[in-house]
């Protein structure tokens, strides 16, 4: 039974620099730094209210998957507003996947292509929020 998100890889061809781009973009440095000769292939961050964690890995280590931006899949991060969080993101580089979108009361999402080629969701999501705040849910 799945019970919940843990880590989320992006891949990356440089490594050091998608890290610099993701400790900007989470305001976190990274927790995890793989020991190489070199470049690191593997750096990890623990992020928000749950620690979930993102990691970085070295594009040459990533499974080959048809598509754009990894075969399709898009997670999305919990924020406060997704549409401050979509415009921080496009002021740091990053490029337009989806708009801001309202998806019903207290959910908006919205999507970024980041610099290495990974897409970035956000979410304003009303049931994270109550549920991180211990609510009941709606």
């Amino acid at each position: 039974m799945l019970r919940g998100l843990t880590t989320v890889t992006y891949f990356a061809d440089d490594v050091p620099a998608a890290v610099r781009w993701y400790a900007e973009v989470a305001g976190a440095e990274p927790y995890f730094v793989r020991p190489e000769e070199g470049p690191p292939a593997y750096v990890e961050f623990r992020l928000g209210d749950l620690q979930a964690e993102l990691g970085i890995l070295d594009r040459r280590y990533a499974p080959a998957a048809p598509g754009p931006a990894g075969g399709g899949v898009v997670v999305y991060w919990a924020v406060d507003d997704a549409r401050a969080a979509f415009e921080r993101l496009l002021s740091l580089g990053a490029t337009v996947h989806q708009e801001p979108i309202e998806r019903g009361p207290g959910y908006v999402t919205a999507s970024v292509v980041d610099p290495f080629g990974n897409v970035l969701g956000v979410m304003a999501n009303r049931h994270y929020l109550d549920m991180v705040e211990g609510r009941p849910s709606a």
